[in-house]
């Protein structure tokens, strides 16, 4: 299995209205998928509640995750105005070189 990170950028526009509404089902979906989604947290700047996303994901291949990402309810409602998935070899964890 290959690690994929995946940055998702927010559209700010309704941002806020679509979390409120999707936030469960969201939070559902990451909790189904918890075999592929390691890891999965909101990313923000100084000036914003909230900016995006990230989420560590195992899976085969670009195609399987980018099926995940579509799959995740935030994704039709409109939250997401990006998405780059990227395959990220890790060296370095909990204080040891791999």
């Amino acid at each position: 299995m290959t690690l994929f990170a995946v940055l998702f950028e927010d559209d700010p526009q309704n941002a806020a209205a679509i979390r409120k509404e999707y936030l469960p089902r969201h939070f559902a979906f990451l909790e189904a998928n918890a075999a592929s989604i390691r890891a999965a947290g909101p990313l923000s700047r100084e000036s914003d509640a909230f900016a995006g996303g990230l989420w560590l994901v195992e899976a085969q291949t670009t195609d399987d995750v980018d099926r995940l990402v579509k799959e995740d309810p935030f994704w039709p409602a409109g939250l997401r105005k990006s998405v780059q998935i990227l395959r990220w070899n890790r060296v370095f964890a909990e204080g040891v070189l791999l």
